[in-house]
């Protein structure tokens, strides 16, 4: 029982979060109220779960010695000790056997992007994590993969739009992340995280800005451009412009002011205005285009 609830505790169920961007296909196609699409969305969903979740599990084997330095990290079952390396080797094998066989069932497509997810992780964990910039570009890959599955297991159009928006926001919230990993850790950055060394805070906010002005400047395009504006029958998707203007000031805002922004999963389910913020997004969209 202590193993299976330290298997439990590696899979971070809070991070699974990330993988409700998978709902963008169906929301974005307007069919998020056909059943039996809205079915396969949620196995899809379910299924990149335990994807995500296995990953995570083998990242924490290569990052074993590392995290048991880190005044946080250290708490995690492997680099504690509640759980083996064996153990969770084993985990990870059925977990993601498991993972992988119940997509095959959902489509070849889909079948392909979740095996280009797991096996994306699985070259960040030895490779990609070490080489500046690209370390980020390899998390925004793994979203904009989750935005694609949503979109082929329901067999409808990706809009280019959609996959720009979520490269730029995906970039936003990683550079945030290492911005945060590079203040709270100090001197002692680089020990934890090799590739930290060859950031600095004044870079990470450069980049920063370059991605924040062109998230909110892409999505604003978005909103008006000729293809959205045929395909939904309206321009009122500006209206939501200013609740995704407020969401990204307002992240800035707990990144600089209240030191935060290390766990994004975090902020999402805690951070009241924010979580207001996303829910009014959301029910404005939803409201616009159902509506």
């Amino acid at each position: 029982m202590k193993t299976i609830r330290a298997v439990i505790d590696s899979l971070r169920l809070k991070q699974w979060t990330k993988n409700l961007l998978i709902f963008a296909g169906i929301l974005f196609s307007q069919n998020i109220f056909v059943l039996p699409m809205l079915i396969n969305v949620l196995s899809a969903f379910a299924i990149f779960c335990l994807l995500s979740g296995a990953v995570y599990l083998f990242n924490d084997i290569g990052d074993i010695e590392r995290d048991r330095k880190h005044p946080l990290k250290s708490l995690r079952p492997l680099a504690s000790g509640r759980l083996s390396i064996r153990e969770a080797f084993i985990a990870f094998t059925v977990i993601v056997v498991t993972g992988l066989g119940a997509s095959f069932y959902l489509g070849p497509y889909f079948f392909a992007v979740a095996l280009g997810y797991v096996l994306l992780q699985i070259a960040y964990t030895f490779f990609l994590k070490y080489v500046v910039i690209l370390d980020v570009f390899a998390i925004a890959a793994g979203f904009v993969l989750r935005v694609i599955a949503g979109a082929v297991v329901i067999d409808v159009d990706i809009s280019s739009w959609l996959i720009i928006c979520t490269i730029l926001l995906s970039l936003f919230l990683g550079f945030s992340k290492r911005r945060h990993e590079l203040e709270s850790l100090d001197q002692s950055a680089r020990e934890h995280r090799k590739v930290l060394g060859d950031y600095s805070v004044y870079l990470l906010d450069q980049m920063i800005s370059v991605v924040t002005a062109s998230t909110v400047v892409c999505y604003a395009l978005y909103t008006m451009s000729d293809e959205t504006v045929s395909k939904f029958g309206t321009t009122k998707l500006i209206f939501t412009v200013p609740f995704v203007l407020y969401g990204i000031f307002r992240y800035l805002y707990l990144v600089h002011k209240k030191g935060e922004g290390g766990n994004p999963e975090n902020i999402l389910v805690k951070d009241i205005p924010l979580i207001i913020d996303i829910f009014l997004w959301a029910a404005t969209a939803a409201f616009i285009l159902y509506v």
